[in-house]
């Protein structure tokens, strides 16, 4: 059975006093919890203290991008190895957002998992539709080609060492939420997607749910046999929220 992978995106929030005090909070109330995996995925500003107060701990540390180069003159950009330094376990890769705002293609989402792979780290992969192409029937087709691209890129192997995030990108901020049973169908299809290539990988790859998941509806979601977690946005950024969703991960493990 996959373990319940519940991570915090913090996106662009917080002050360095409410980042500590976010984190001390997750820290303590999830101090019982064993049986889902726990983690934020921090602004960069705030990784040395996720680092410093995490330490030893179990709940991870992650980050929300990364650069497709190892060094250099790239003003603004962060490496794979310096966030590595900083005791990083996840990196968010081609959430919908970066593709939106930033116009990252599938093919600079891929070079991204194989340096935050080649640096010892996890990646993150977020795939998804927009409300226009769910409701043109293109959802299929849309998420199919996201995945595709990455294995003809970098190799159906390189799913077995990344998590996916399932974003519809529809209820992403807007209050809306896949229902369990329209969140299951799609990530059934992923699932299926991969096993075409490699049924084992394609068991044991973790797909969150990343379309609002909230206190009120993770039991349900974290009930359906293909939803393996959840990437938080604005629930991780209250820890109480937080640490609800996680116990409904504790549950449903």
């Amino acid at each position: 059975m996959r373990q319940p992978l519940i991570a915090g995106n913090w996106k662009m929030n917080g002050t360095r006093a409410s980042a500590e005090s976010l984190i001390q909070g997750v820290l303590a109330g999830s101090s019982g919890m064993s049986k889902a995996e726990i983690a934020v995925c921090v602004p960069f500003v705030f990784l040395e203290a996720g680092q410093r107060l995490l330490a030893g701990s179990a709940v991870r540390i992650g980050a929300q991008n990364v650069s497709v180069e190892a060094s250099g003159a790239y003003t603004g950009e962060i490496s794979a190895g310096m966030l590595n330094e900083f005791g990083c376990r996840y990196v968010i890769c081609g959430h919908s957002e970066r593709r939106e705002y930033y116009g990252e293609t599938d093919a600079i989402v891929a070079k991204k998992l194989v340096m935050v792979v080649s640096a010892g780290m996890t990646p993150i992969l977020c795939v998804g539709e927009t409300l226009e192409q769910r409701e043109q029937g293109f959802m299929e087709p849309v998420i199919a080609g996201q995945i595709d691209a990455i294995i003809e890129a970098n190799g159906i192997e390189s799913f077995g060492q990344i998590e996916i995030a399932y974003e519809p990108v529809w209820a992403i901020g807007t209050g809306k939420t896949a229902t369990p049973e329209q969140a299951q169908e799609v990530h059934a299809f992923i699932r299926r997607r991969i096993a075409a290539h490699d049924a084992a990988i394609a068991e044991k790859v973790r797909i969150l749910y990343g379309g609002s998941m909230k206190p009120s509806n993770a039991a349900e979601l974290l009930s359906m046999p293909d939803i393996d977690g959840g990437l938080i946005g604005g629930a991780s950024l209250v820890a109480e929220d937080f640490l609800a969703i996680c116990q409904a991960g504790e549950v449903a493990a």
